[in-house]
Parts: structure tokens; sequence; C-alpha cells
């Protein structure tokens, strides 16, 4: 602990030479004053202080009123108040003065560490714990990855590296990031094989809920109670976004559940989202609604159809009428004509909200540098989605609703991932441009980092022509043509993309939450 320096403001400074005496032992650094006002003065002439322990009864000026001027000079200074009264009104005023912590009169040694290893030494602490905790679990984590784990193995495994991957982004424990990143790639690639060897039967009702059945296992069970329900669909909402901003909608709302579904492939809006609203699969909407559904190569809006899509599952699928809205919000003026009205959509049985905001976010991230530079990797990506949702209409409107007796349930159409390993395709004119799957007539592509459907029809997907074949990227691969192959790949390494298979892409957050 040698070079933490602490200023003790004392009128008593020479009845704590014990303290003194024991912290210099300890190897901290002590200045002590007897007033405030030669606290202050101390202040400015020294720059390196890192706490400073105050008395709170002094002459001259009070504790309370040195603690004000110094935090004007100050601000983020830790300051530690001592006291002998222990009047509560006195300490609501301390701790509304942004004290770090407070201690009672008379002050024993031990008392005094604990309170520096709380404030001083804590962030390095928490990092060292962190990381040997990680260290311990690495091994547990990966042999879980490579032990043939189900879709329930899998969800807890991904869940799991996602809380380290959070806990060692608040450490900044850089060496071990790099470790949690490996393995997350070699989750992936796991998972990759799993979801080949298994998604044609999860499409027969043998396996996780997916986007197609969402709504009927989710979403409509709860129209039946006796209170609206608002449905918010955050396009492009990863697992772990979800976790950086369930603590603001905590404060305000109750969790009662938090599950998962899993995204139909391509994990892409046009075909994920139409399929949860519409309940079916990509090939069925297209044969029932045939006006409705547009393939890559088609021009138009995909999504132009989703309200009358969910609006027909609930004619065939509920035995009741359901007053509904469908609200989509793609700029910010949408975004405040949603917080203008939101207690009006409470009249409904179900309101359906879709934010587009995190989508736009990756794809804008992909062409904007200064926005490559705010979001430059996994946490910076997951700050920027907070930032953006605590300053949102959408979040002044989930305030308002919170007041009411509603049911929130909050997901997404899929995820996205950051793709770093480009993969070689050739393909026709008429072939996609997605960087994650590719639909065509004459692909050819490495095989081994593919899952190709050769029948569209087996994944319950539409064929834009008779000979047309899907491939998806496995794990953080991306498809480049060979045209101008160096420039394309040093253009999107590192971007979020979406469309493939991933933990990141496939395992998406359903949560039920209702006011507190």
């Amino acid at each position: 602990m040698s070079g933490i320096k602490i200023l003790w403001a004392d009128d008593e400074i020479e009845m704590l030479k014990p303290q003194l005496f024991f912290l210099e032992k300890k190897g901290y650094n002590v200045i002590t004053v007897s007033n405030g006002y030669d606290a202050i003065a101390e202040l400015e002439e020294t720059n390196d202080i890192d706490i400073i322990f105050l008395d709170e009864s002094m002459p001259g000026i009070t504790g309370l009123e040195t603690l004000a001027k110094i935090k004007e000079k100050r601000p983020n200074i830790p300051i530690v108040m001592i006291t002998k009264n222990e009047a509560e009104n006195l300490m609501e005023e301390a701790i509304g003065s942004q004290i770090d912590d407070y201690l009672i009169k008379p002050v024993n040694p031990n008392q005094i560490l604990l309170t520096l290893k709380k404030i001083v030494d804590n962030k390095r602490l928490i990092s060292e714990k962190t990381a040997s905790d990680y260290q311990l679990e690495f091994r547990k984590i990966l042999m879980e990855i490579n032990s043939g784990l189900d879709v329930e193995g899998w969800v807890e495994t991904y869940k799991k590296i996602i809380s380290w991957e959070l806990k060692l982004d608040e450490s900044e424990v850089g060496q071990m990031m790099e470790i949690l990143s490996m393995q997350k790639n070699e989750a992936n690639s796991e998972f990759s094989k799993y979801v080949v060897k298994n998604y044609e039967s999860w499409l027969s009702g043998k396996g996780p809920t997916m986007s197609n059945n969402l709504m009927r296992k989710k979403v409509f069970p709860y129209l039946e109670e006796d209170r609206p329900t608002v449905m918010l669909l955050l396009d492009n909402l990863r697992y772990d976004q979800w976790k950086m901003i369930e603590p603001i909608l905590s404060d305000l709302f109750i969790k009662e559940e938090e599950d998962y579904f899993f995204s139909i492939l391509p994990t892409s809006t046009q075909y994920s989202r139409n399929s949860i609203f519409a309940g079916m699969m990509p090939l069925d909407i297209e044969k029932m609604h045939p006006d409705w559904w547009l393939n890559d190569n088609e021009d138009g809006g995909k999504n132009l159809k989703e309200k009358e899509l969910l609006e027909d599952q609930i004619n065939r699928v509920m035995r009741k009428q359901v007053k509904m809205d469908y609200i989509k919000v793609t700029n910010t003026y949408y975004g405040k004509m949603l917080n203008d009205n939101i207690l009006n959509y409470l009249q409904n049985d179900l309101t359906v909200i879709v934010y587009n905001f995190i989508d736009m976010l990756s794809h804008a991230r992909t062409e904007m540098e200064v926005l490559k530079e705010l979001a430059g990797d996994e946490k910076a990506y997951r700050s920027l989605t907070v930032s953006w949702f605590k300053n949102s209409p959408l979040w002044t409107a989930l305030q308002k609703i919170a007041e009411k007796n509603v049911k929130l349930i909050v997901t997404t159409d899929h995820g996205t991932i950051r793709v770093n390993q480009p993969s070689k395709v050739i393909g026709d004119k008429e072939t996609t441009t997605n960087l994650r799957y590719k639909v065509g007539r004459n692909l050819k592509y490495e095989k081994k980092d593919v899952l190709e459907s050769t029948d569209p029809h087996t994944f319950g997907l539409p064929k834009p022509n008779m000979s047309s074949r899907f491939i998806f990227a496995k794990a953080d691969k991306f498809f480049l043509y060979p045209n101008n192959y160096n420039y394309f790949n040093n253009f999107y390494t590192n971007t979020f993309q979406h469309g493939g298979i991933s933990l990141e892409e496939i395992i998406c957050p359903v949560i039920r939450m209702v006011p507190k």
C-alpha cells in the first residue's frame, strides 16, 4: 500500500498518534492538519492526496463546511467524515454532500484500515479477486463447451461467459479479457457445430422456443390476465446488452421471468422478425401471403407487413377478441410520439413496440469512423447502448407505464456478433450482399466455414429460384468476394454483423416484468 497519501484534518490530532503510527507502519503516508482552513490550503498545495479524513467538529469552519469547499475544488476525491455526533440529520446531510464513508469516534486502527481498503484499494482488490476467480472457472467452462451440451446447457454456458465478460470489463483486467475472448470464440465454434447438427430437428418442434412460436409461448398466455400487456422488441438486442440495461429497468420494474428463445436462420430482421409476428416460418408466410413476402433479391421493404402478420396470427391463435396496437419507432420523431401517447396505448390488451435504434447503431458503426471510435470493442458497444437507453424517449415512456398496472415483456428478434475472420465466397449477380448469410444459385464457398442448405424448404425458407441455396457463416466468420478482397477485409473486420450462427445472434433474451 506504499504511495497512498492521506490528509487527516482533526483539532485533536495529537490524540490520534496511535492511529497515525499504525497507518505509517502499514505503508500509508499521512499529512495532518488541525482545522478546515489548513485542510483546504494543504489540498491546494498538494496534488497527490488520495483520500481525506475529516473531523466533523473543528474550530473555525465545521467539517461539513470544509467538505463543501473541498468538493468545489476536488469533486472526485474520496472523503471520510469522522464524528462524535450520531444524529440522523447530520449523517443525512453528510451523505447527501457525497462523503464516501463515515466513522464514529473513538476510531480504532482496524476500522480505519477497513475503510481505506474499501475506498482506495477497492478497485485493485476486486480486479485481483475477479481475475483469480475466472482463472478457477476457466477450465470448468472449457470442459462444459466440449462436453456435448444440450439446449439448456448452451444457454447456461453462454450466460456464464457473458457474466464473466461483464465482471472482467468492470475490473479492467486486460490479460484475462483476452483469455475470455478466446474462450468465447471456442464456445462459438462448438455451438456452430451443435446448430449444424440439430437445426432441422428444432424446426419440427423438438427443440427450444424459436422465432415462429415466440408469441404463442411467451406473449399470448398473458393476454388472458386482466391487465394490459406491452411487448417491447428492441431490434438486435444481445443478452449482454440486456444485462446492462436491466439495472435501469429494475429501479421501476420487478422481473418475473428471464427466459430465452432461439432466432431462426438467417438471424436477420427480414426473416426473424417477420417470423415472430406471423407465428410462422418464412416459407409459410410466402405461401399464405404471397403478396406480403419479398425475397432478398426483390425490391421493396421487407418488414412492411408486420402489423398485418401479427393481426393475422392473433386471429388464428387467440380464442377471444384482442384489442391491439403496433408501433414501430425508427427515429427520434416517432420516439417522441411514442412517449406522448404511451398512456393511451394502455387501453389495449396488447401493445407491441418495435424500437430500431440498436440495429441502426450496429449498421452505422460499420460505415462511420466516429462510431467505430466510440464503440471500438464489446465494452464500448454495451456502454453506448446504455447511454442511448437512459437518454431515450423510450425510457421516459417506460417510466410512465411503470406507474400503471401493466405487464411488460422485453425481447428482440436476433443478436449480433463482432466478426473477425473473412471467408471467401463466389456468387452471381443475384447473390445477396449480407456478410453473414448468402442466398444464390451458383455459390462457391469454404464448406468448413458454413452451414449450407441446398434445399431451403427444409429450413422453412423460400426459394427465390429453383436452384437457390442458403449458406450461413459460423462463429465470427464473414463472407467476402474475391474482388477487392483486402480492402473489404480491412473495412469489415471488427464490425458488428448478423445473419449467421453464433451464441450472440441466436440465443435471444425474453423477459417478463411488472411495475414495483
